[in-house]
């Protein structure tokens, strides 16, 4: 990592990690970090279809376009730049549990961002999304389980995730109303 970027990381990890620790916050944030599983999201997503309306539906899709478009290239960027995790490389970070595979960019990071504001771009509510998106994030990093640069680059590409998702959607629609107009034309 360059070494301007390992200051302010090292010093909002020791915040969040250290300084904020406390036994309700111990309780709390792995409930938080939830929010940024595929289970959570393969749930919700499925609720959402089955019981809401069609606005619900919509997000829906675009949540799980999002998630895997999220998934495979936040594995692949693991793959490239092999950061190892914080607990594994500074002897004072805490953490609860031990997480496989690299820390660049924050998988849980990903999935809730391109998760969240997908369900925004149909269903409002933009800050309470955003909140909860950034609360996963926050969670990894008092888990010590991410740098803050992790979460950042992995809420970034959870957004670029589900703007794409969004653009896709809006293809999805025109490709069927096209056809359809073209068919009641003929």
């Amino acid at each position: 990592m360059h070494p301007t970027l390992l200051g302010p990381d090292l010093s909002v990890l020791y915040f969040f990690n250290s300084v904020l620790a406390s036994p309700f916050l111990d309780f709390l944030m792995p409930l938080l970090t939830f929010g940024g599983t595929q289970a959570f999201w393969v749930i919700l997503c499925l609720l959402l279809y089955l019981l809401g309306g069609e606005d619900e539906r919509e997000a829906a899709f675009m949540a799980l376009t999002a998630l895997v478009l999220g998934f495979f290239l936040s594995e692949a960027l693991k793959m490239v730049i092999a950061r190892p995790r914080p607990y594994e490389v500074i002897g004072w970070v805490r953490h609860a549990t031990v997480a496989g595979g690299y820390s660049m960019p924050s998988g849980h990071a990903v999935a809730a961002f391109a998760g969240f504001i997908s369900l925004y771009f149909r269903l409002g509510r933009p800050w309470f999304f955003i909140i909860l998106a950034s609360l996963v994030g926050i969670s990894r990093i008092y888990l010590g389980l991410h740098y803050p640069s992790d979460v950042l680059a992995g809420a970034v590409l959870g957004v670029l995730c589900a703007f794409t998702a969004l653009k896709i959607d809006e293809r999805v629609k025109c490709f069927g109303l096209c056809r359809f107009d073209r068919l009641q034309q003929n």
